[in-house]
C-alpha cells in the first residue's frame, strides 16, 4: 500500500497537478545530492516516495503566486 496516500496528501496540497510537480522537483533535487534529507528516516528507498513523506510531514510545501499579479502583452 502506498505511503502516504493520496488522500492523505491533498489535504497538504490542493491539486494533483501541483502535487506531483513538487514531488518530481524535489525527487531530482533528491537525486542530485542525497545528502539533503528533511527528514530523520524514510520508509520509502525511492526519491520521489521520500519526497512525498517530506510533503505529508509538512517539511516540504508549495509556494503560490500571487493571484491578483496581472499580465500585460505591452512591450
Amino acid at each position: 500500500m502506498l505511503y502516504p496516500s493520496i488522500d492523505n496528501l491533498l489535504t497538504k496540497i490542493d491539486s494533483k497537478y501541483s502535487l506531483v510537480s513538487v514531488a518530481a522537483k524535489r525527487a531530482r533535487s533528491l537525486q542530485e545530492n542525497s545528502q539533503t534529507k528533511m527528514l530523520d528516516s524514510y520508509e520509502s528507498h525511492k526519491f520521489v516516495g521520500k519526497a512525498l513523506e517530506e510533503i505529508y510531514a509538512d517539511e516540504l510545501t508549495m509556494k503560490e503566486k500571487d493571484r491578483n499579479e496581472t499580465y500585460s502583452d505591452e512591450v
